[in-house]
């Protein structure tokens, strides 16, 4: 028998949650959505015990059930978690896993006409939810927030923008340094755009929904860039606007402007008082990151220590951006330890 295929030590409640927020959502994506809560071992026979918290977001094209795909001979992250919490190397805490995918492939947890308002489902809709239904802290100072990729990304703007909600964050190679982790792929876009499908985006996603997806080498920077453009430059009507010419690849600087600033590294020094206040900062990228995103995490470590955010962790390890898994109850220990009374 594998090692890890003993019970948990924690418990798992899994439920589904109705959104009000997503009901009319743009895309018609669902607005039930999956929502995952681990307990921690004793959570159940010390009823008076409150905990910290620490919320879970997920990459690009991820679904909540993805969470327990396993890299061959490994442990999945929520087998890492419980092991971390039963062998009481961390204080424990509730985990709460929230889904925000969209048909796009992601919502990059903002609110948005194009996508719908995944910001506020997640901060005034899950988060009240967690409070009122399990014991936990619920104060900033003992939450947090942590992701891998545009969870990554979620994980560092989603305190900035509500620093009356988040005491920590961890990051693995979230999305920053835009410049570096997108631009790059436009012309692969554009490119691919032309070659198969007239260069129309419309084309494009009539073939990308109308076979298997990811079957036809090229697939992925079209359907990042649309997803991106619709997260950060999508008009009050829900029109997306893409920051190049479909022609040519020049940027159109007003459009490329409104991604920028969506940027960690950028929005960063607008909220410096807010991140000097955080009880927990963690940052890590694999060196040899596919996407370059260890460019942009040393990028938002160096501008965080520039406006004087001091508790920071930053690693740059061997490593690339795939099955990095075991790096998360690295992240996990450090914001227990910090978030906890």
């Amino acid at each position: 028998m594998l090692p890890w295929s003993a019970p948990l030590s924690g418990r798992f409640d899994e439920t589904i949650f109705e959104s009000k927020v997503l009901k009319d959502n743009p895309l018609h994506d669902p607005y039930q959505r999956p929502l995952w809560i681990y307990l921690p071992p004793g959570y159940d026979e010390e009823p008076e015990r409150r905990y910290p918290s620490v919320y879970m977001i997920q990459g690009l094209t991820g679904q909540l059930d993805m969470w327990r795909n396993r890299s061959a001979f490994r442990k999945n992250f929520p087998e890492l978690a419980d092991e971390l919490f039963a062998s009481k190397e961390a204080p424990p805490c509730i985990i709460v896993w929230v889904d925000c995918w969209t048909s796009y492939g992601g919502s990059q947890f903002v609110d948005s006409p194009a996508t719908g308002r995944y910001h506020t489902y997640l901060c005034d809709e899950i988060v009240p939810w967690i409070d009122a239904h399990y014991r936990t802290l619920p104060a900033r100072e003992h939450r947090g927030i942590a992701g891998k990729s545009s969870g990554g990304y979620g994980a560092m703007i989603t305190p900035m923008l509500r620093p009356d909600l988040w005491g920590g964050l961890a990051t693995h190679a979230g999305d920053a340094l835009f410049e570096m982790c997108y631009l790059p792929d436009f012309r692969q876009s554009i490119r691919t755009l032309q070659s198969r499908y007239d260069g129309s985006y419309e084309k494009f996603w009539q073939s990308f929904r109308g076979r298997v997806p990811f079957t036809q080498s090229g697939d992925e920077a079209p359907m990042n860039d649309w997803c991106m453009a619709a997260c950060y430059s999508a008009d009050p009507d829900g029109t997306v606007r893409l920051p190049y010419d479909l022609q040519t690849g020049e940027l159109i600087p007003e459009v490329w402007e409104r991604w920028l600033a969506w940027d960690p590294v950028r929005m960063a020094p607008k909220h410096a008082e807010s991140l000097r206040n955080m009880k927990a900062i963690y940052i890590d990228a694999g060196n040899r990151d596919q996407y370059y995103l260890d460019l942009g995490a040393r990028a938002f470590y160096n501008v965080l220590k520039q406006l004087g955010v001091n508790e920071v962790f930053f690693e740059l390890f061997d490593g690339t951006h795939s099955a990095i898994e075991y790096r998360y109850p690295i992240s996990l220990k450090y914001l227990a330890e910090r978030l906890a009374p």
